[in-house]
């Protein structure tokens, strides 16, 4: 049965904060009228938190849960999620406490009753460690914004909410999660704001990502950018590179030629033309060239035969 707002929590090792979050929301949720799911997505946890999700689900039957069988990854746990929903609102939140359930109903409002297609939470006071933390999160924050034209201030805090139909038409596989609002954009969903939501301090264990992320996300951020403009058009690209190069390196040679030609017409002292450094050159940027646009062939061949989402797989599922 359809449902006015589903929840989506992917968790990884958080066994202790898991039960004392889900009572939260159940208490924020009962004092509205809004009907309500909750779906955990256990990415591969190797402590507890399994056992603690699947009691909450027998327990509640507004509580859902879906065990990978290993580690994928954050967001093959939201495409998991987003594939199984059936609200009309999605909000998404991370496990560890530091997300607060008590945004849920305006987020939900923003989207109901304001008609935005997506809302991202902005983290504008946080508690974390400002050097591990803070400052790559603004740089990272500030590239994502140069790079996609979106005007959002926290592109990876984990609290969102989404209208159904966005969820359902982006692809969020890879690490693409912390861009998804950039996905969504490009997928034509336009009415895309932020609010300012409350960040609290971890309570229980230790984040799960390290300074790799802020690497993988600015990799992230150019695939992304390149996905945006030239994702259904490798060819403009590569073809357009491949073709410059090719006439350069091809303009080089004919110089080279020209150049050996007029010298022999006119009884001038010559070179080898394999002495010219230009000749070499001449071929490289040409075979450079004719790979540039061999690669944007073979792309758009790549893209007219269908792509596959990155693939996970589930050991058990809990669904009422």
């Amino acid at each position: 049965m359809s449902k006015q707002l589903s929840i989506v929590i992917p968790l990884l090792n958080e066994e202790e904060s898991l039960e004392e979050l889900h009572q939260w929301i159940l208490r924020v949720l009962e004092q509205t009228d809004i009907t309500y799911d909750i779906w955990f997505i256990d990415d591969g946890s190797t402590d507890n938190s399994w056992d603690v999700v699947s009691t909450l689900s027998r327990k509640h039957n507004n509580t859902n849960a879906i065990k990978f069988l290993t580690n994928y990854g954050k967001s093959q746990a939201l495409h998991a999620g987003f594939a199984a929903v059936k609200g009309e609102v999605v909000i998404t939140m991370d496990a560890d406490l530091q997300d607060s359930p008590e945004e849920i109903p305006a987020l939900y409002q923003m989207i109901t009753e304001q008609g935005f297609d997506l809302v991202s939470g902005w983290k504008k006071k946080r508690y974390d460690s400002v050097i591990a933390k803070n400052l790559p999160s603004k740089l990272f924050n500030w590239a994502a914004r140069k790079t996609s034209g979106l005007t959002l201030h926290d592109f990876n805090c984990g609290l969102k909410a989404y209208r159904r139909e966005v969820v359902k038409n982006v692809d969020v596989h890879g690490e693409m999660h912390r861009y998804i609002p950039v996905l969504a954009a490009n997928a034509g969903f336009k009415n895309i704001t932020e609010k300012v939501v409350v960040h609290q301090a971890r309570k229980y264990g230790s984040t799960k990502f390290g300074y790799e992320r802020f690497i993988n996300g600015f990799l992230d951020l150019i695939t992304i950018g390149f996905l945006s403009k030239y994702g259904k058009r490798p060819m403009h690209l590569f073809g357009s590179l491949g073709i410059v190069m090719f006439l350069i390196g091809f303009v080089i040679a004919g110089y080279v030629g020209i150049s050996k030609l007029y010298r022999l017409y006119n009884d001038l002292p010559y070179n080898l033309v394999t002495d010219n450094p230009w000749f070499f050159i001449a071929l490289t940027v040409m075979l450079l060239g004719t790979l540039f646009f061999i690669a944007g062939f073979l792309g758009e061949l790549i893209l007219r035969s269908g792509n596959q989402s990155g693939r996970y797989f589930i050991e058990e599922k809990l669904d009422h």
